[in-house]
């Protein structure tokens, strides 16, 4: 399975592949279907922001509302990792989710940075329509040097933040995880771009698993671990216009 190392997307493990791998006859995942089942989960998730985004009510402006679908959303990704079977109940349940829990953040952002949120939406649909158009094309080919790159950046940056929520046990952070300054606008721009590099990661693994055959419910399996690469990327790219704007002020 050398062909298939490495996704830096946790939900795209070789293991998960190996696991669906079997003879389903023409009950298989094609790219069209998982195309399919990106479009509906995009939609639950657009749904989701907007609910909780108009929501006049308090439900959705705690900080508890916060903590619970922060909470709900691991456990279904944790969920959806080790059972890629129960992805076409679990992965709908996770873009809602998902989406409720955008519509907070970016309606806290929002109230700080006006415009900031259009901005962020924008921005994100446009790498991610960019980079698809850069994998179909070719323009950026997805060797093993890339993929080895991005694993290591990815994984550079998980740690990173790792280390800042321990480091807030103790009452401090990351100085440019949070700050506006230049070093911290450069970070946030490198960890952008990186989660970016993930899509191309992301296509290229779907591309190659539905030429060996894997079950249907693989398109929603695969499907789901595109929302968690566009909500990462969604969620960067407001952090690094809220530094811009803040440094201008």
């Amino acid at each position: 399975m050398a062909a298939f190392t490495k996704s830096t997307n946790p939900m795209l493990r070789d293991s998960v592949f190996e696991k669906s791998k079997g003879s389903y006859g023409t009950n298989v995942m094609t790219i069209k279907g998982t195309t399919n089942k990106v479009f509906v989960l995009f939609l639950i998730l657009i749904t989701g922001a907007w609910i909780s985004w108009f929501s006049g009510s308090s439900l959705f402006s705690s900080t508890s509302a916060l903590i619970i679908l922060l909470i709900t959303g691991i456990v279904l990704a944790i969920i959806t990792s080790f059972n890629p079977k129960a992805a076409p109940i679990t992965s709908p349940i996770y873009a809602l989710v998902e989406g409720l829990l955008l519509g907070i953040i970016s309606k806290m952002y929002s109230s700080f940075y006006n415009g900031i949120v259009a901005q962020a939406i924008i921005i994100s649909i446009g790498i991610f329509l960019l980079t698809l158009f850069f994998y179909k094309t070719r323009i950026i080919k997805v060797t093993n040097k890339l993929r080895m790159g991005i694993v290591i950046a990815t994984m550079g940056i998980a740690l990173t933040y790792v280390a800042d929520i321990v480091f807030s046990f103790f009452g401090t952070h990351i100085p440019f995880i949070t700050d506006s300054g230049l070093i911290g606008i450069a970070f946030s721009l490198f960890v952008v771009i990186i989660a970016s590099l993930n899509f191309l990661l992301d296509f290229d693994y779907i591309e190659r698993v539905s030429q060996h055959g894997a079950p249907k419910y693989m398109e929603w399996y695969l499907g789901f671990s595109i929302i968690v690469t566009f909500v990462w990327l969604y969620l960067e790219v407001l952090r690094l216009l809220s530094k811009i704007s803040g440094r201008s002020r």
